[in-house]
């Protein structure tokens, strides 16, 4: 990407760039108008990393002012600035933790705040404004296909345009079928259509997001046992957590599955067994246990397992009160947690790729292979280099966020640690130490939520003061390790 980049960021000036000075349809454009446009084009073309993290930021403090409206309340009284934050935060991050209780805190108006927060942080910022820009004009222009590249991590400028058609489709075709699922089981639950409607296309949203919000009154407690209800939630959550580009590639090779690509096929499959072992250990660890699961008939801790297994990816949502979970399962949640779902998709964390990556280079390794390999690919030293450093940034980011938890609050570490976990991941799990945090630790836990949306390596990338070319390579030694 790094050659495209330059290429496209250096190419000369010409009848098409002027015609873009005029707009697609060719009607002129104020001057004050093209010069601020201008000037995001040129950094969307060099720091296009450093755009996606500020705009959105930008979207962030929307979301936070509009939450600050006493009409966004049921009370009527204006939220505290850290309550707001906190939570547009969470919805636009799509993480799930929150400080005050989601139905009876905000009224309508801040529901469908947090909800279109919810959606804007699923499509990605980047991605939004490429679709908002395909609908006007019909066609993506150059900067906009850099910005979806960015946010989506599309290799090549010309997947872009079918990437965020995939985005579009793929987004609300499955959430409008979890919703048309889910509608009919609210309103045997005795809600009226509009209500049930609503919660209906709350949850859905939610679910596919990877966003762990839920607006009703108990949340999901008090249907543990019914599989109407979570059914959906899992699979929906499952998919959500994938990646756009994994939908797309399936998408396009449906019948061919051996064309799939390596990114594809790794995502998959690292999904799968992490999703499989979460559900069997996390079973089997709260089996017995009289405060979650051991209360439930087998039907139902069949389900809880179910959805405890695919929540730690980072949908976030509990049937159970965590907070009753063993340690032991904290543990297990940390480690599913700090790994999160596919790269450019709703779910948090270093990735599951990044995962794989690791892992096969300590398998080629341990071999004493030249090369990391999978499905008859051989994986670039780049990549894994990439994968040290996300893996390394993460835990630096989780390692921080920690300490400053703990000088903040007396709370234990396995506590701290599994709320900063959640947070980082963009998870939104909790034991419910959350709403009674200090200020100053919701503000950690807010900046923790934002850095881990926008990934390890685009806040890297957007920190960056300049790249650096090496045109003379010192002599290479081997240094002990180990």
């Amino acid at each position: 990407m790094r050659g495209t980049w330059e290429a496209c960021a250096g190419a000369p000036e010409g009848p098409v760039a002027e015609m873009g000075r005029q707009g697609g349809s060719g009607v002129a454009i104020p001057g004050p108008l093209v010069a601020a446009r201008d000037l995001v084009d040129a950094v969307a073309r060099r720091h296009p990393a450093r755009l996606a993290v500020s705009v959105f930021a930008g979207v962030v403090a929307l979301v936070t002012a509009l939450l600050m409206l006493p009409l966004a309340t049921t009370s009527g009284q204006a939220a505290p600035l850290v309550d707001a934050l906190f939570t547009a935060t969470s919805a636009v991050c799509i993480t799930g933790l929150t400080v005050v209780d989601t139905a009876a805190h905000w009224s309508l108006f801040g529901q469908g705040v947090i909800l279109a927060g919810i959606q804007v942080g699923g499509f990605g910022v980047m991605t939004l404004a490429s679709i908002l820009g395909l609908a006007v004009s019909r066609r993506l222009g150059l900067t906009q296909r850099l910005l979806t590249a960015s946010e989506t991590k599309t290799q090549r400028l010309g997947e872009v345009g079918a990437l965020v058609r995939v985005v579009i489709v793929t987004s609300l075709v499955i959430e409008a079928g979890l919703a048309v699922v889910l509608f009919p089981r609210f309103v045997t639950l005795g809600q009226g259509a509009g209500e049930a409607l609503w919660n209906s296309a709350f949850l859905s949203i939610s679910t596919f997001n990877n966003a762990g919000f839920v607006n009703l009154p108990d949340g999901l407690y008090p249907y543990v046992g019914d599989w109407w209800m979570n059914l959906p939630v899992i699979i929906g959550a499952f998919i959500g957590a994938l990646g756009f580009p994994v939908i797309l590639n399936i998408a396009r090779r449906a019948r061919t599955p051996r064309r799939w690509t390596l990114h594809t096929k790794l995502t998959l499959t690292t999904s799968s067994l992490l999703a499989v072992a979460g559900i069997v250990m996390i079973g089997a660890l709260e089996w017995t246990n009289p405060l979650t699961f051991g209360a439930l008939p087998t039907a139902d801790r069949v389900l809880a397992s179910l959805l405890a297994g695919v929540a730690p990816r980072s949908s976030g949502f509990a049937t159970v009160d965590v907070g009753q979970m063993r340690e032991a399962t904290w543990l297990l949640q940390d480690a599913l947690m700090f790994v999160g779902g596919g790269s450019a998709s709703t779910a948090g964390g270093i990735k599951v790729t990044t995962l794989a990556v690791m892992l096969l280079a300590i398998v080629a390794e341990s071999r004493g292979d030249p090369d990391v390999e999978a499905f008859g690919r051989r994986i670039s030293p780049d990549v894994l280099r990439l994968a040290v450093a996300v893996v390394f940034i993460g835990a630096t980011m989780v390692l921080v966020a920690s300490l400053l938890l703990l000088a903040l609050t007396d709370l234990r570490l396995d506590v701290i640690l599994f709320e900063v976990l959640s947070a980082f991941s963009t998870c939104g799990l909790s034991t419910g130490i959350t709403p009674t945090l200090p200020d100053g630790a919701k503000y950690v836990l807010s900046a923790l939520m934002f850095a881990g949306r926008t990934g390890t390596m685009t806040v890297a990338a957007a920190l960056a003061v300049r790249s650096r070319r090496r045109v003379i390579r010192r002599p290479e030694e081997r240094p002990i390790i180990g």
